[in-house]
């Protein structure tokens, strides 16, 4: 299936949306790779956290909060480097293999600073037939309802 790709810088305590949406929902996605790199490697400390939602979020005092019992997350990146120390980056990327229909939501928070980050993110496109047009779909409704 094909792949799309995604990239951008995000800045600190911002939220920003991928437009996927379909007039029939008949396009799926699962993302494959998920990745964050700082804006200027080695020259600045930062903690970037950078969460992906089905869903938008408002609060951004909870950017920097993971809760993986979200049911709207659908990944979750941090990278932390620290300029004192040789080697001292560490990284960490997690994502569900959810297929999903609807927009997505990216967010940021730099625990360290205010930087912003870069992200690049592929999602593989999948053709849904209509069982799984319709449990996407109803996912995404339950999930704008909980919120």
């Amino acid at each position: 299936m094909p792949i799309k790709s995604f990239r951008g810088k995000i800045a600190d305590l911002a939220s920003e949306t991928i437009h996927l949406h379909t007039n029939n929902g008949s396009t799926g996605y699962t993302i494959k790779r998920f990745e964050l790199m700082s804006t200027q490697p080695g020259a600045v400390d930062g903690e970037h956290v950078v969460q992906i939602f089905t869903v938008p979020k408002t609060n951004t005092s909870l950017y920097d909060n993971v809760d993986f019992s979200d049911q709207t997350l659908l990944a979750s990146g941090y990278i932390s480097t620290d300029t004192s120390e040789v080697n001292a980056d560490s990284r960490t990327i997690i994502f569900d293999t959810m297929t999903f229909n609807q927009d997505i939501y990216i967010t940021h928070a730099d625990v360290k600073g205010s930087l912003p980050v870069n992200y690049h993110i592929e999602l593989e496109q999948i053709k849904l037939d209509l069982n799984e047009n319709t449990v996407a779909t109803l996912k995404d409704i339950r999930n704008i309802e909980a919120q």
